[in-house]
C-alpha cells in the first residue's frame, strides 16, 4: 500500500489555508522581493489578483523590478501556484495570513511602516523582514511587544525554512504557547 504525498503547492495550499478558502475564513498573502528573482514582478503584474509594491511613488524600472509587493493569494488560481511551486525553497519571500475583516489596504499601510529601521548609528537602513533568512532569524529575538507591531492586523507569517522541504508558521501572539511551529512537507 503506498502513502498519498502531497505536491508542494497542495500541503503550501493545505497550510495556508487549514479551514479551506470559503466566505470568512482567513485570506492569505504573499510578500514577495522582486531582487530575488526576475519573475517576480511580471508574475504579480499579470496575476489578475489584488497586489501593491511596498514602495510608494513613481519607481523607474529597476526599482520597480527589484521592489518588495504585496499579493492577493487564492488558492484557486494559477498565479497562486506558480507563486508557491517557482517561489518556494528561492527565499522569493514570506507569506502573511489576516482575518477576513482586515482589507488589502490596511494590510499593506502596516507593512510599508516596517521597510525602515534606524541604525544603531542613527542611519536609516531598509528592512527585508519579508525576505525568509531575515525573518527567521529576527522574529525569535522579539519581545511580545516588538512581535505585535511586526505582525500588525497578521495572525500568522508563513517562511520557507533553509531546507525547503519545511516551513516555520508564526503566530502573532502565541498566548504562552509556542512562537513558532515547525511544519515537514511529506514529501519522502
Amino acid at each position: 500500500m503506498t502513502q498519498f504525498r502531497p505536491s508542494l503547492s497542495e500541503w503550501l495550499t493545505t497550510e495556508l489555508w487549514p479551514q479551506g478558502s470559503g466566505v470568512g475564513t482567513s485570506k492569505a498573502y504573499a510578500l514577495l522581493d522582486g531582487a530575488r528573482d526576475p519573475r517576480i514582478e511580471p508574475l504579480v503584474r499579470t496575476s489578475g489578483a489584488e497586489f501593491s509594491c511596498l514602495y510608494a511613488g513613481k519607481l523607474s524600472t529597476e526599482l520597480s523590478a527589484a521592489a518588495p509587493y504585496l499579493l492577493h493569494l487564492d488558492p484557486q488560481q494559477p498565479y497562486t501556484r506558480l507563486v508557491l511551486e517557482q517561489g518556494w525553497g528561492q527565499s522569493w519571500g514570506c507569506f502573511a495570513v489576516a482575518p477576513t475583516h482586515v482589507t488589502f489596504d490596511e494590510l499593506r499601510s502596516h507593512f510599508r511602516t516596517l521597510l525602515r529601521v534606524q541604525g544603531p548609528d542613527g542611519n536609516l537602513l531598509v528592512f527585508r523582514f519579508y525576505d525568509p533568512r531575515v525573518l527567521r532569524v529576527y522574529l525569535p529575538t522579539c519581545t511580545t511587544e516588538e512581535r505585535l507591531a511586526v505582525f500588525g492586523p497578521a495572525t500568522r507569517l508563513v517562511s520557507e525554512t533553509g531546507t525547503g522541504h519545511s516551513l516555520i508558521s508564526y503566530l502573532a501572539d502565541p498566548a504562552g504557547g509556542a512562537g513558532a511551529q515547525v511544519n515537514v512537507w511529506p514529501s519522502d
